[in-house]
């Protein structure tokens, strides 16, 4: 069985997330969504969440093409999951290009997936501020 793993915050789920998850499945036979924790979120990426963790891992679940979702909660969790969970292919959006590359020293393959570009959570959240003006 080929296992893929993807990361992300994956807040105000839209389009473009499905198109990304259902590309990652399409890598292998099992899908693991790495989703990142309100914490991890706040205090490493220094964003907040419109949706909490428990309410943004119900609705990756509910995504057909997803088989786990397990907690990210550091950047250098990526190696240790890797070698937890047999993964063979590592996938990432186009947005991080590079940034992981040297995962491929951990025997999986990285793929960077183009992003959909039209849309994307920050433009949506920007997009709802200026209207509430």
């Amino acid at each position: 069985m080929k296992r893929v793993i993807t990361y992300g915050t994956f807040d105000l789920l839209h389009y473009g997330h499905i198109s990304l998850l259902s590309r990652a499945k399409s890598l292998g036979d099992y899908l693991i969504v790495a989703l990142s924790t309100d914490e991890f979120n706040l205090n490493n990426k220094n964003k907040s969440c419109y949706f909490d963790y428990d309410k943004r891992k119900q609705l990756v679940e509910a995504i057909r093409f997803v088989d786990l979702v397990i907690p990210e909660t550091c950047w250098e969790q990526k190696k240790t999951d890797i070698q937890r969970y047999d993964i063979d292919t590592f996938v990432m959006g186009d947005d991080w290009q590079g940034e992981f590359d040297w995962l491929g020293t951990e025997g999986c393959e990285v793929v960077y997936l183009a992003r959909t570009p039209e849309v994307s959570s920050s433009q949506i959240k920007k997009d709802l501020n200026s209207q509430q003006l």
